[in-house]
């Protein structure tokens, strides 16, 4: 899921904290770095954007991939769009504001999908970077009801959210959303 990176409409936490444009010129290079990454022949990738028309008319984003609107409403609203789509196989979702996402990583939510119906990878904050589900059933309608999002709590509302489904977790990253974050991720790459 991606935001058309314009200063002031994506990663406006961390623009708070070093500017709108400089937040928005890192999102741009994150998720281009991203999706240079991910490309598999494993796995399709279709970008799910936003604003719906200006994302689908991007010049930003590789015009090789697909792209789909995310439509309208809060964050879990948009991802239900996503997993309700007439697709063929497992979905997994992700955000790009994830540094430490790679094909291994990927790889290891489809695989955990083999004998679960959905999997999360873990944010550190509490949220999620991933979320995936095996589709062999029917999406639950309630899938994102009442999920207090940006908060310690987005994971454990969403799981509430699958009932009666078997649940995988993958490897628990960290997503930039302040100045803090990047500062950590920086610190990381030196380590």
């Amino acid at each position: 899921m991606l935001k058309e990176p314009r200063p002031g409409r994506v990663k406006t936490r961390l623009g708070r904290d070093i500017g709108m444009t400089r937040s928005a010129w890192w999102f741009r290079h994150q998720s281009t770095s991203l999706l240079r990454r991910l490309r598999d022949p494993r796995w399709d990738i279709t970008l799910a954007v936003a604003p719906d028309h200006e994302g689908l008319q991007s010049r930003v984003w590789p015009m090789d991939l697909r792209r789909v609107p995310q439509g309208r409403g809060d964050l879990g609203a948009r991802m239900g769009v996503q997993f309700r789509m007439p697709t063929k196989g497992s979905i997994c979702v992700i955000g790009a504001d994830i540094p430490g996402i790679n094909r291994h990583r990927i790889a290891q939510a489809f695989k955990a999908l083999g004998d679960h119906d959905a999997v999360f990878g873990p944010a550190d904050d509490g949220g999620y970077w991933l979320i995936g589900l095996k589709r062999t059933r029917p999406v639950p309608p309630k899938l994102f009801s009442d999920v207090r999002w940006s908060t310690q709590y987005a994971l454990c509302d969403t799981i509430k959210t699958l009932p009666n489904h078997r649940v995988a977790k993958v490897q628990t990253l960290r997503d930039v959303d302040t100045v803090t974050d990047l500062r950590a991720l920086a610190n990381s790459t030196k380590a």
